[in-house]
């Protein structure tokens, strides 16, 4: 049962980790839209961004949690590690971020974002370093 769990954990995570790399990158196609007035391109990125939000990346975070939840359950020792409390602290940064992105979907949604499409390239790089991390930790469980 831990090895199905563990892996059902894993995918959830490569889905919830594509979608978090995907959507700010689509926000850096809007912005640039945008910029250059492209009316059609950006009512096709609203689709676009809801859709991922809504029907991938949200359904693979829930999963991520519940998962990790479990593995956490089967492995209560893991809770006197240091490392799984570093990893943990970066999941609920993700969360976090998961739902920032949440914002500026709404803001796209309704034409009022004031990022530009610099900003976006920035702030698609955050779950990139939390994803070397927290692979590090899950494999290594240096401390």
């Amino acid at each position: 049962m831990y090895l199905w769990v563990k892996a059902i954990h894993l995918i959830a995570m490569v889905t919830w980790f594509a979608a978090l790399f995907y959507l700010p990158r689509l926000y850096v196609y809007h912005a640039m839209a945008r910029d250059e007035n492209e009316t059609a391109t950006m009512e096709r990125f609203k689709v676009m961004e809801r859709k991922l939000y809504r029907g991938i990346m949200t359904p693979s975070m829930i999963v991520v949690l519940i998962f990790g939840g479990a593995l956490l359950f089967l492995n209560p020792a893991w809770l006197s590690q240091g490392w799984i409390h570093t990893k943990l602290l970066l999941v609920a940064l993700l969360v976090a971020y998961h739902h920032v992105c949440l914002i500026y979907l709404k803001q796209f949604a309704q034409d009022r974002c004031t990022k530009g499409h610099v900003f976006f390239r920035w702030f698609n790089e955050l779950p990139v370093i939390a994803l070397i991390i927290i692979v590090i930790l899950a494999v290594l469980k240096p401390y």
